[in-house]
């Protein structure tokens, strides 16, 4: 049996750029300290979710790569991964992608969101390519937000490859009408959290869904196992580490494997 911790960082939303990789760099060393592998960050957290709560100032590659370099500073000091919800620009568009920091603060590389919700086709710039990443005995790949919940092929493009874990950074914030629950997977509740389990047991892997923390919001940071059960969740709002031991032998992509598209 090989066991690996993971930490979901379900943190605030910063109130500025500057904020955001000061709240990272606090959250990097609170999950290194608890003893995980890795750590991961909600959609587009460094600099900010363009679109809404905040207004997040222009884009600006050099601010980002400072940025970058801070967090993987303090990647290397904590000795631990870093999945960071991020941007980086493209044709003088920002792209929606996660950075994969290695342990030693080394960049392992990026995976860019490619369906993008339709809101963001004036703002954002879709990618084009898949990766799959590997830290210590941890295979993985990302799905980011929209992907994940309407495009179950993006997890299984990861599973078919390996992956143990399937990271799915998003940002969900309380809307007007919505429900509000206060237990995983309310009936009354949308699509998006039963769509984690589906995720998982489809592809007999772990998804691990990380959202920020915000008061009314209709969706947390969870994992799910396997097979399509609930390992854990973090209280709606409450700011703070989900930090959870994951099984990789049942990981096993069984029912990825066996799909024949």
């Amino acid at each position: 049996m090989t066991n690996v911790r993971i930490a979901l960082a379900n943190v605030r939303i910063a109130n500025s750029r500057d904020e955001s990789v000061e709240i990272a760099e606090q959250a990097i060393a609170e999950a290194a300290a608890a003893g995980a592998l890795v750590v991961a960050f909600p959609e587009a957290y460094v600099p900010g979710y363009r679109i809404f709560p905040r207004k997040v100032e222009a884009p600006d590659a050099a601010w980002m790569e400072t940025a970058w370099t801070r967090i993987a500073a303090a990647a290397a000091r904590a000795r631990i991964g870093v999945l960071l919800g991020t941007e980086r620009i493209a044709n003088g568009k920002p792209l929606i992608t996660v950075l994969v920091i290695n342990p030693d603060g080394t960049r392992a590389g990026f995976q860019d969101k490619i369906q993008l919700d339709p809101s963001e086709d004036t703002t954002y710039w879709p990618g084009t390519e898949r990766r799959a990443f590997t830290i210590g005995p941890l295979a993985f790949g990302v799905a980011i937000c929209h992907e994940g919940w309407r495009y179950p092929e993006t997890v299984r493009w990861a599973a078919r490859r390996g992956a143990k874990v399937v990271f799915h950074p998003h940002l969900h914030i309380k809307e007007p009408g919505s429900y509000v629950p206060d237990e995983f997977g309310d009936p009354r509740n949308s699509f998006h959290e039963k769509a984690m389990l589906c995720r998982a047991a489809e592809n007999t892997v772990y998804f691990a869904s990380i959202n920020c923390a915000s008061e009314g919001s209709g969706t947390t940071s969870a994992i799910a196992k396997p097979d399509g059960t609930l390992l854990a969740w973090q209280p709606y709002g409450k700011e703070g580490l989900l930090v959870a031991d994951l099984d990789l032998a049942a990981a096993t992509g069984l029912l990825a494997s066996r799909c024949k598209s």
